[in-house]
């Protein structure tokens, strides 16, 4: 996996090939990188992103999820949902790579979750913790 550096603006890209859900050849080129190293970084997580590895970042793992699922659902779903995965979720999973994510890891950040408190100092409700648990929007009655 090279990176390569464009003489003109000092910067660093990438360009890869990679086989879409179809099975068809592609090609993805990414400009504008600052180091080498972030140039790398961002090929590997794009090419485990793309043929659905679960050495991807869970970070890259949730952009793939909002992109298959938002389309799909209401928008006041989708951003009860959004705002359940980005605050409690990401911050807790984030960077781990998903095949390094363990039963032990989803009891930790359900215990977390369990302890924790809203803006105005009260543990979230039993509807709001099996929400984010689910990841899906309660049922109104």
């Amino acid at each position: 996996m090279p990176a390569y550096m464009n003489g003109k603006t000092g910067s660093w890209y990438v360009q890869c090939y990679y086989s879409d859900i179809d099975g068809n050849r592609k090609h993805k080129a990414k400009r504008g990188f600052t180091t080498r190293d972030e140039a790398l970084t961002w090929e590997a997580e794009f090419l485990a992103s793309a043929d659905g590895s679960m050495s991807m970042p869970f970070e890259a793992f949730v952009k793939r999820y909002s992109a298959d699922v938002r389309p799909r659902l209401k928008l006041n779903t989708w951003l009860t949902k959004e705002h359940i995965i980005r605050t409690k979720i990401v911050p807790f999973f984030g960077p781990k790579r998903m095949c390094d994510i363990t039963p032990g890891d989803v009891v930790d950040w359900q215990n977390k979750m369990l302890g924790s408190y809203d803006d105005e100092g009260k543990p979230y409700s039993g509807t709001y913790l099996r929400t984010a648990e689910r990841g899906r929007a309660p049922k109104r009655r």
